[in-house]
């Protein structure tokens, strides 16, 4: 057994640079050993292409070269059930402490508690750090010290807090690292393959031009930083950085993002069940011949069709298409929102749980401060305000023009009609006609 070590876990802050919990490690007295676990837990549900896990290995790949370049280390990469991995790990090394970065998910919350309590009763001093967002969950309160549940007094709250926080500044990577090496896991041997799905690199993103193409899906106007965000290959402090006034409907984003975790955590079984329990009563069509046209893009409505084919084919599509594309099924095919939030959760490159339900809640009238449930996204409407030379809608559905695309799958007036009579139906405790 070699002397004592600190452990470093990688989970969602892929990066060397500005990362709150490396840095407390590096600090400490033993050298420190990466490591990143592929949690089985997640990992053998998703298909064996899977995008998002080519990413975090391209990361990891990219961490242990240059671990190797600068310090003569490496990460160590480790695939299983995690609880089962520590006892391995505490069995093999002299750990005197161990630090990671909070994740704010039920099951990660779950993950972790059972881990530390494992470490704890080895003598291992545990270590949690903020590292994700710039205010946690139990942190910007109502005056009762009650979570928001309106995102704008949140945000209100939020920025006069922003005020007064001191975002830690980037520390320089010591030279604490353990002197570690093995040969790196291909990607195969861990059970997947490389995804043909590219991330586009963050340091090329433009966020100046955000407030006025945003909306517009057959621009280049929004930043594609939310996996970025998502898996901590950048710190949300260097975006802030680089943030002044000018950038305040960009910054509204991300408090987006803060509001939606801190729904999560507050009231975690949003997770499973609408936020606003009197949408419970809604009965849903659930169609599945209808579904499965929504998710292969064939509803004869251009704006979503384009959409779903983009997600399919890329992991990511427009926001303002989510919204249009989530609200169709919801309200014009009157689909469950799970069904199509568990769809999303499959393909986008940037899903993370609390944004994806959130927002999906908000689309289907059933989350906290969400649309109200008579207001359904025309998608001709839509289309005519944000792609009205159809640029955005040809580059996806090539067919658009020709007589083989497919004509709509439900009329607009009346699906609107029939929603309305639905939701309404349920409110007052009636049974929908």
């Amino acid at each position: 057994m070699i002397n004592k070590i600190t452990i470093h876990w990688f989970r969602r802050d892929l990066r060397l640079e500005d990362n709150t919990a490396l840095n407390a490690a590096l600090n400490s007295k033993y050298p420190v050993l990466p490591l990143f676990i592929f949690d089985t837990n997640i990992i053998e549900e998703l298909p064996k292409n899977d995008a998002r896990v080519s990413f975090i290995y391209k990361q990891l790949k990219q961490i242990d070269t240059g671990l190797f370049k600068r310090f003569e280390s490496g990460i160590i990469i480790k695939k299983g059930e995690p609880v089962e991995i520590w006892k391995e790990l505490v069995a093999e090394y002299d750990i005197a402490e161990v630090h990671y970065n909070r994740d704010y998910e039920p099951y990660a919350i779950k993950r972790d508690n059972g881990i530390i309590n494992l470490l704890i009763d080895n003598g291992i001093e545990v270590t949690s750090h903020q590292d994700h967002v710039v205010f946690e969950y139990d942190k910007i309160l109502k005056k009762d010290a009650s979570p928001y549940t309106i995102y704008t007094p949140y945000k209100n709250q939020w920025l006069k807090h922003y005020e007064k926080v001191l975002l830690l500044p980037n520390k320089g990577i010591l030279n604490n690292f353990l002197e570690y090496r093995s040969a790196f896991p291909s990607i195969n041997s861990l059970g997947f393959n490389l995804s043909t799905i590219e991330v586009p690199d963050w340091k090329s993103f433009n966020i100046d031009d955000y407030a006025t193409k945003r909306d517009f899906p057959y621009m280049e106007g929004t930043t594609h930083l939310s996996p970025h965000l998502r898996f901590g290959t950048i710190s949300i402090r260097e975006i802030l950085k680089l943030l002044d006034d000018s950038h305040h409907v960009f910054l509204s984003e991300l408090i987006w993002r803060e509001f939606f975790i801190q729904i999560l955590v507050n009231f975690p079984d949003v997770a499973n069940n609408n936020f606003k329990r009197k949408y419970n009563a809604v009965q849903w069509r659930n169609d599945e011949g209808e579904f499965q046209r929504w998710c292969e893009g064939t509803t004869g409505y251009p704006m979503v069709d384009a959409g779903m084919r983009q997600l399919n084919e890329t992991g990511y599509m427009h926001n303002r298409v989510r919204m249009i594309c989530a609200s169709f099924l919801c309200k014009h095919l009157l689909i469950d929102w799970q069904w199509g939030e568990a769809y999303f959760a499959q393909k986008l490159l940037d899903y993370e749980l609390s944004s994806n339900n959130g927002n999906w809640q908000w689309a289907a009238g059933t989350g906290c401060d969400a649309a109200p449930y008579f207001r359904v996204f025309n998608p001709a409407e839509q289309q005519r305000k944000f792609d009205p030379h159809f640029i955005y809608i040809r580059k996806w559905v090539k067919e658009f023009d020709q007589a083989s695309y497919p004509s709509p799958i439900v009329e607009h007036k009346t699906a609107r009609e029939r929603a309305i009579v639905a939701y309404r139906s349920a409110l007052n405790g009636k049974k929908a006609i």
